[in-house]
């Protein structure tokens, strides 16, 4: 048979014709198979046996009181604000903020205020401002680094003189947290720590030299070691954002305090060796110390030489 021009062109048409309805039809099949797909969600489920208060209303919580030494430095309201949101959307707790000082400074005092301003319509927050000095021969000079000596150990002291001073006005079931004021804190946290029973552990991100320093766990959800490298021979080897105490271990061991003579990274350790027996004690949290919902962040120290070019102070007259 003799195939024609015309023949030809009807040919190739045709062919093209039923690749455009062939690719139309697979067109419409993927859509119809990607509409009945569920989208993937996070896994929201932090802990392996997620607290039993977690659903409590608020004036039955335990409440956690957070512990939180600061000193003066040009960031330290930037820190501050920070932690103080964090802390807005926290159900029942009681903030006990402590000065590196002889006196209350007016930038604490006046962040307090607005910050409690801002509390009562959001949650059940209390707060307490205490001051402690620490000794000028442990202060730490304007270029020196933030290792060089113990920071933060006498006014933590201060906080848990408080709690025992006050032992017939505070929650009976609180827990104590060390929550500094340069962390960064996943709100879930602090619902973790809330069912604590005597000391409970978790990661911290980006501390001791590691993206993560943990306590290991089995399949018991009991410690059974660490995986930190900084010091491993420290008896805790935990940073002190990665633990809670129930407050009755803490009015029960009344001369359980920190101290300036142990060498860095172990006022962790020290206080908790007072306070229970050895690593059995322990409580794993976040699912068996494997989610991480706190790190230790530190905010870069602000370049200020500009200042010395003028001739008055650039926040003369203005709270930073």
């Amino acid at each position: 048979m003799r195939i024609t021009f015309t023949h030809l062109k009807f040919v190739i048409l045709g062919a093209l014709f039923l690749t455009l309805v062939l690719t139309l039809f697979q067109a419409v099949c993927v859509t119809k198979s990607y509409s009945h797909r569920c989208p993937e969600k996070e896994n929201t489920n932090i802990s392996s046996s997620p607290s039993p208060l977690i659903n409590l209303p608020r004036e039955k919580l335990p409440t956690i009181y957070l512990i939180t030494p600061t000193y003066s430095r040009a960031e330290q309201k930037a820190e501050l604000t920070r932690l103080g949101n964090t802390l807005l959307h926290v159900e029942s707790i009681h903030w006990i903020l402590i000065e590196d000082s002889d006196f209350p400074s007016n930038l604490i005092s006046n962040f307090l205020a607005r910050f409690q301003a801002l509390s009562k319509n959001r949650s059940n927050i209390r707060v307490t401002h205490l001051v402690k000095r620490t000794p000028i021969e442990y202060r730490t000079k304007l270029n020196d680094p933030n290792w060089l000596k113990p920071r933060g150990v006498l006014q933590r002291n201060e906080g848990l003189k408080w709690l025992r001073n006050n032992r017939n006005n505070i929650d009976s079931r609180g827990i104590v947290y060390f929550a500094d004021d340069d962390n960064t804190y996943d709100l879930r946290l602090f619902d973790e720590m809330r069912d604590t029973k005597k000391v409970s552990c978790w990661p911290v991100g980006l501390v001791g030299g590691l993206m993560v320093e943990r306590p290991l766990v089995n399949d018991e959800n009991k410690v059974i070691g660490w995986n930190a490298v900084y010091k491993p021979e420290r008896l805790y080897p935990l940073d002190m954002a990665g633990f809670a105490v129930n407050i009755t271990l803490i009015l029960k061991n009344p001369k359980a305090f920190f101290t300036l003579k142990v060498p860095r990274g172990f006022q962790e350790s020290y206080l908790l060796k007072q306070l229970i027996s050895d690593i059995s004690e322990l409580e794993p949290k976040s699912d068996k110390c494997t989610q991480v919902l706190v790190w230790h962040t530190r905010t870069e120290r602000p370049n200020l030489k500009q200042e010395v070019k003028l001739k008055r102070p650039s926040n003369e007259n203005i709270e930073v």
